[in-house]
Parts: structure tokens; C-alpha cells; sequence
């Protein structure tokens, strides 16, 4: 179980981990393969994190966008960290939200930065638990193929 913020997360929703970062899937994704990269020490600003902490974070953001980008059979990813709550971070607790992109996904295309926010601010339905465990199960296969 990992601490998120306010919220706690079963170790069934992570799919990759490693000594100071961790990989889940999001409760309400903006589009399908949503899925967020944390440090597992609870820092809620990105010029808190420590040296290891940045580079973990970012490699792993990087190996699993690769793996994201394979699976959706895309060549585009947002990839966004919230700096505080006027950045809209609605956890404070650095992350960084991952979302593999389709053309035409949003008719302009910055509007995936107002509908994190409004995902963030609890406007959208939670999937079930079991619909994150399948998801986390498929990432954590993608994950270690793509991690050789």
C-alpha cells in the first residue's frame, strides 16, 4: 500500500516500482492509458524531490511512455506534473500524469490540460477497482517487456 497524497493505493494498481518511485493507474483517466509516475516519499513540489528522486521519476516516465506508446500504437504522449495548487494539482504529492494521444483525440488540443483538471477536481465517475487491477496487470506485462 503506497500513500498518495490523501489517498492510498493498493499494491494491485501499481504496475511498476522502483527503490524511491512507483507506477499506477489513474481512478479517473482522461483517455485510456492514463497513468501516473510518483516518488514514494511524499513531497508535494517537484523542486522538493531529491536528485535520485528526479532521476527515477523520470526514467521510468520514460521507459513506461515507451511501453504506452507500443501498446496504443501512437507516436504522441502528454506528459504533465502540476506544481502546486495553482498549477491545478489537486494531490500534493509530485506526479506525473502520462496519457497517450490519438489525432483528434481533443478538437484543440491543449483542452487535455482542462480536462485533467476537471478529472482532478472529482467531475468524473472512479472506475472500479477491478477494471484498475486488469489494467495494472496488462501495464505491468507491458512494462517488463519493455524494460529489457
Amino acid at each position: 500500500m503506497f500513500k498518495f497524497g490523501q489517498h492510498l493505493i493498493t499494491q494491485s494498481c501499481v504496475f511498476w516500482e522502483s527503490k524511491l518511485c512507483y507506477a499506477f493507474v489513474n481512478i479517473r483517466p482522461v483517455l485510456p492509458g492514463h497513468v501516473l509516475v510518483s516518488p514514494k516519499r511524499a513531497e508535494p513540489f517537484f523542486t522538493g524531490l531529491l536528485g535520485e528522486e528526479s532521476a527515477e521519476l523520470f526514467t521510468g516516465a520514460q521507459m513506461i511512455s515507451k511501453a504506452l506508446k507500443s501498446h496504443y500504437q501512437t507516436s504522441s504522449l502528454t506528459v504533465v506534473i502540476q506544481d502546486g495548487e495553482h498549477a491545478g494539482q489537486s494531490v500534493p504529492h509530485v506526479h506525473v500524469h502520462l496519457l497517450p494521444r490519438q489525432e483528434g483525440d481533443f478538437t484543440n488540443n491543449d483542452d487535455i490540460y482542462q480536462e485533467i483538471e476537471r478529472v482532478d477536481s472529482h467531475r468524473r465517475e472512479e472506475r472500479s477497482l477491478e477494471d484498475m487491477e486488469r489494467e495494472a496487470a496488462l501495464y505491468r506485462r507491458l512494462v517488463a517487456h519493455h524494460a529489457h
